[in-house]
């Protein structure tokens, strides 16, 4: 295996490789960016126009991604996977990763476009560096750009993997794309209602990509999630050119997100088990969240919770209330 398949390896020790370029067998070449950035491009004969942005490591403690990119980067490197896409692949918080923590400073997925600017820390350094790394990637004209930001929940599911398409002026999640999904093991698309600074709506909004937040199944102690093996199997047929596996069968379910519960205090409660599951169905009237001058009670009707996290810092979400996408258009 060439060196630069061990990526993930450089990138803990916090080290650069000897040689920043190498060729596979199939004339493959694969070039060390900057820490943690590996730019992969096919042989020209076989070049099919696509510009696959993969990121992983967002949030340092999302290990579930991290291993998959490590996977595919090893295959790659092998000459197992010979694709027919240009790649950028990143391993995105070096800092974070190597602690083991979700965010050193900031949240990273919260410093992109042009947000880095207002704080400062490791991620805000790293986010302006992503920033100039994927605005040199998406250069060209006239190719198909894709990003899908590999994260995990890091906790139960009802629909095991899911999707958040970030707001567009255009047309969000086009048909195309969601059937995309569901070749990739997807089981749900969460739309959302406002510009985010978020890695997806930077790619989207200002590259023009096709992108989306990928939330991968969590695995078990022994054994990888099936979900995420069909994930990775449908991940390697679209580098590689070929048609995408056929899903499920089960129709993709969409939603939006109705409110945001935000932690504004010290005295900030959950009022919800803390194993409770993403995509849980709210009793209306129940009591999600109170805090010093407010309370959060259930209203919509097919409200689910998602991203429930009380341990957050004061003025970050700890939870959102989301219900399928047609209850919320019959109420607009």
């Amino acid at each position: 295996m060439l060196a630069l398949g061990k990526l993930l390896e450089l990138t803990l020790a916090g080290r650069e490789p000897c040689e920043k370029i190498q060729l596979t067998p199939h004339g493959v070449k694969l070039h060390w960016l900057a820490e943690g950035a590996l730019l992969v491009s096919p042989p020209a004969s076989a070049d099919l126009g696509l510009d696959l942005l993969i990121s992983a490591g967002v949030h340092g403690n999302e290990l579930v991604p991290i291993h998959v990119l490590d996977h595919l980067i090893r295959a790659l490197a092998r000459g197992e996977i010979r694709p027919r896409a240009r790649l950028l692949l990143l391993f995105a918080n070096p800092a974070a990763m190597r602690r083991t923590l979700r965010q050193v400073d900031h949240d990273l997925n919260r410093l992109f476009r042009g947000a880095h600017a207002d704080v400062w820390g490791s991620e805000a350094i790293r986010a302006a560096e992503l920033e100039a790394l994927v605005s040199s990637f998406f250069g060209g004209s006239g190719r198909q750009r894709r990003h899908y930001d590999l994260h995990s929940a890091m906790r139960p599911s009802r629909l095991p993997q899911f999707a958040i398409c970030p707001w567009r002026e255009d047309q969000q999640a086009p048909a195309e794309a969601l059937a995309r999904l569901q070749g990739l093991a997807i089981d749900g698309v969460l739309l959302q209602r406002q510009a985010t600074p978020t890695f997806t709506a930077l790619t989207a909004m200002r590259h023009g990509a096709e992108a989306f937040t990928l939330e991968l199944a969590e695995s078990g102690v022994k054994a990888v999630h099936p979900a995420v093996l069909a994930f990775e199997t449908g991940l390697i047929a679209m580098i590689e050119g070929r048609t995408l596996p056929v899903g499920s069968g089960a129709e993709l379910q969409l939603l939006q997100i109705s409110r945001e519960i935000i932690k504004r205090s010290p005295r900030f409660r959950l009022c919800l088990p803390p194993d409770i599951e993403n995509f849980t169905p709210l009793p209306l009237g129940s009591l999600l969240a109170e805090d010093e001058a407010a309370r959060w009670v259930v209203d919509e009707p097919g409200a689910r919770i998602l991203f429930p996290m009380a341990d957050v810092a004061e003025g970050q979400r700890a939870a959102l209330i989301v219900v399928p996408l047609e209850r919320l258009e019959a109420g607009q």
